[in-house]
């Protein structure tokens, strides 16, 4: 009987979902090192990390956010658990998981808190630059205090970063939204102001009229431009207190030599925010220019089931600072080994690999040549290697320099190839000379 084989169809080709992208070496060096950088400013100032869910309840953004915003009505990914029948949604934003991480946990029990996270977030937009489906923010939040110094130091925190990355021409904006009942008196005059500018509204400004008038300002019609320039300006119906809380803001700012621009038409996408908003925007990204916002929120954590607290934050977007640091000229060097080891014969590599574990250990970042089953390849092929590695040295364990108990220490770097011979069992004696910070 004659054996029949049937031929196996070929396998689709998978590929990652629209607008949610894959972050490969090197640009992985590169958001490691804005991470790390991030990392030291917030313990200079005293912020403490939390690391929250991917997935909430869907009920936690609708009640945070707002049913009538932008990211509830139309961005967000939610769906059904199939086990539970619960509604759940990716995260579209971090500020509303973190306070019920707050909540949930009682951390205001011992007095107010300094937290901050980075992670993925999910919007379902249409990808473009500096925007994705799956995007990437670090959050500061101040919970607990209620006083304008943490609305300013906030502030402070995020100008002192661009200056850690080196970022230019960031200029902050700053508005006041005030508090509820003010915001009602506005409210009120803004529905007037736009009902008698009807014909002048496109659809989802009239959608909005009565529901979210506050968001109308933050259209980007052109066309309807003029009649939101004249639309009466929530400054105008602000209390004392209100001013007050402002005006202490600007005065921190003002005493530290911080540049702003009050924006009297600056609003924030969610719901939650009173009294102070900030923006901070640069002309380097085209319509996608603002890289960081936030304001006070004092009665979310309340709205999400906690007793009535204050708090204010920020959020930046990773993928959009990291592209205005590659506009700007300061791309970072993709990250690269301390020393990259050349092996000319197989029967180098158990010493070779002793030595580069020796290495290591007293932390020198080490690459080793690997084979690619034909050998290891010519000397010259891995001294091609070792130089596109980004290296700072080439380690040779030639045979000669392994019979004398040696390897051989060539700088890549200096444009002269400078090589001299060190000991293999005082490795620890040098290997200092080896790294690169």
């Amino acid at each position: 009987m004659t054996e029949q084989h049937t031929k196996q169809p070929k396998a689709m080709k998978l590929v990652g979902v629209k607008g949610m992208n894959d972050i490969l070496p090197p640009d992985s060096g590169r958001w490691e090192w804005l991470e790390t950088q991030v990392r030291g400013l917030m313990a200079r100032y005293a912020y403490r990390n939390v690391r929250l869910p991917i997935v909430e309840p869907t009920a936690l953004f609708v009640r945070g956010l707002g049913e009538v915003t932008d990211i509830v009505e139309k961005e967000m990914y939610s769906f059904e658990d199939r086990l539970n029948g619960e509604q759940l949604t990716l995260r579209p934003e971090g500020t509303a998981g973190l306070v019920r991480a707050v909540v949930e946990h009682n951390l205001l029990y011992e007095g107010g808190k300094r937290l901050y996270y980075m992670g993925p977030m999910f919007r379902h937009e249409r990808p473009q630059r500096g925007r994705y489906r799956q995007f990437h923010q670090i959050g500061a939040e101040v919970l607990g205090f209620g006083g304008p110094e943490v609305d300013a130091e906030l502030i402070l925190l995020a100008n002192d970063l661009w200056k850690v990355l080196g970022l230019k021409d960031v200029r902050l904006e700053l508005n006041s939204l005030g508090q509820p009942e003010e915001r009602k008196a506005h409210r009120a005059a803004l529905i007037a102001h736009f009902e008698q500018h009807l014909e002048l509204l496109d659809d989802d400004a009239k959608r909005r009229l009565h529901s979210n008038p506050l968001r109308i300002l933050d259209t980007k019609n052109p066309a309807m431009a003029q009649v939101v320039e004249a639309a009466p300006q929530l400054l105008d119906f602000l209390g004392a207190a209100s001013l007050a809380h402002f005006n202490a803001v600007k005065a921190i700012l003002d005493a530290n030599g911080i540049a702003y621009l009050i924006n009297p038409r600056l609003v924030r996408g969610m719901d939650y925010y009173n009294l102070t908003v900030f923006e901070f925007i640069t002309e380097s990204l085209g319509s996608q220019g603002t890289i960081c916002g936030g304001g006070r929120y004092d009665y979310l954590i309340e709205q999400v089931g906690g007793k009535p607290s204050p708090a204010v934050g920020w959020a930046l977007g990773v993928e959009r600072v990291l592209e205005l640091i590659k506009e700007q000229g300061e791309a970072l060097a993709a990250p690269a080994p301390d020393v990259y080891a050349i092996i000319p014969d197989a029967a180098a590599l158990p010493q070779a690999i002793h030595t580069l574990q020796a290495l290591r250990a007293a932390g020198v970042s080490a690459q080793m040549h690997a084979g690619t089953g034909e050998g290891m390849g010519s000397m010259k092929s891995q001294f091609k290697k070792a130089d596109g590695s980004g290296a700072a040295y080439a380690l040779i364990f030639g045979a000669d320099e392994l019979t004398r108990g040696e390897v051989t220490v060539k700088s890549l770097r200096d444009g002269q190839g400078v090589q001299r011979c060190e000991r293999l069992d005082t490795v620890l004696q040098w290997a200092a000379s080896l790294q690169s910070v």
